[in-house]
């Protein structure tokens, strides 16, 4: 266990409760049957002093054969603050377990280089396309309770890119079901509470295939639950309408010749839905899509006295009807 076992930890994500929750894992494994009480150090709060810090992680360990520092906030120290805290890193106490957490501020590049190099870097954050699906699926399977498909499938649609309520609603199912228990879909309902917000993809995938129904509910989600303001919506739509734009007339042959247009790097996925979208609409129908956003982004700026809401809905169910349009030249 001491071979697998690190003397520095940086954990990090976006979402506060998953990065709790991934803590927790880890000082778990790191405590191992030694007392989390008697281990432990817990050094947090507004303006930690490096000092402090060291000090803690060069005191050997009393009545335990290790130590865990925990230090919150990250991002909270300056350049000779993160010097400092490289050097220790660089050359740590072998009884000693460094943890960093992400919290309020940027983590210093510098400081999060030499975690990586010493030790390790967790990842809290959840992986996007078939990835987050695998990573909810592993984390359903390890429940207490079981899921069948339908449950499952139930549990990833509703909660969307919310997924930090994951681990209390299935605490809330354990709880209520007991342990070892196999849920359905109509036993997990009940549960579930307010639609999680969606991904951008999943409101421009409907609008791209004309389901106006589909759309309007990953719009709403995404300005209720996701907390996207209406003009960081448009401004999505812009670029997703943009990018066909930029792709018409160009007599590009494959979705590579697209990315490069686009600047895109990495995934090449993103241009071939904005050439194969492009092509079905023509250029007559895009440039009508333009036109409509143009219209709506004028109307969110007061040009109309329609609720923002009203005009991110007529927004979306024009688009709709227009990617179901027949394409004309």
């Amino acid at each position: 266990m001491a071979e697998q076992i690190a003397p520095v930890y940086l954990v990090q994500g976006d979402d506060a409760s998953l990065v709790s929750e991934e803590l927790r894992r880890l000082l778990h494994t790191l405590c191992g049957d030694q007392d989390p009480a008697m281990t432990i150090e817990d050094i947090g709060g507004d303006d930690v002093d490096v000092g402090s810090v060291l000090d803690a992680c060069l005191t050997p360990p009393f009545f335990t054969d290790r130590r865990v520092i925990l230090v919150r906030d990250a991002g909270q120290f300056g350049e000779d603050a993160v010097q400092r805290l490289i050097a220790y890193v660089t050359d740590p106490l072998d009884t000693t377990r460094l943890v960093f957490v992400a919290g309020r501020g940027r983590t210093p590049q510098k400081l999060a280089n030499a975690v990586k190099k010493a030790g390790q870097v967790v990842s809290a954050s959840v992986p996007t396309g078939r990835a987050r699906a695998a990573w909810l699926d592993e984390r359903l399977r390890a429940a207490p309770v079981a899921f069948d498909r339908d449950a499952a499938a139930l549990i990833g649609e509703h909660l969307g890119e919310d997924v930090g309520r994951l681990s209390s609603l299935i605490a809330a199912l354990t709880s209520a079901f007991g342990e070892g228990t196999r849920l359905g879909a109509d036993d997990v309902a009940p549960f579930l509470g307010e639609a999680g917000g969606v991904a951008p993809w999943d409101l421009t995938d409907a609008i791209d295939g004309g389901d106006t129904s589909a759309a309007l509910d990953a719009l709403h989600r995404m300005l209720s639950a996701g907390g996207r303001h209406p003009l960081v919506v448009m401004a999505t739509l812009q670029r997703h309408y943009t990018s066909m734009l930029r792709l018409d007339g160009a007599e590009v042959t494959s979705e590579k010749e697209a990315a490069e247009i686009l600047g895109m790097r990495g995934s090449t996925f993103p241009a071939r839905k904005a050439m194969n979208q492009a092509r079905r609409m023509g250029w007559s129908g895009v440039s009508e899509a333009v036109q409509l956003l143009a219209a709506a982004d004028l109307d969110l700026r007061g040009a109309r006295a329609w609720p923002d809401t009203l005009v991110m809905e007529v927004l979306v169910a024009r688009l709709c009807r227009l990617a179901r349009r027949p394409a004309r030249t």
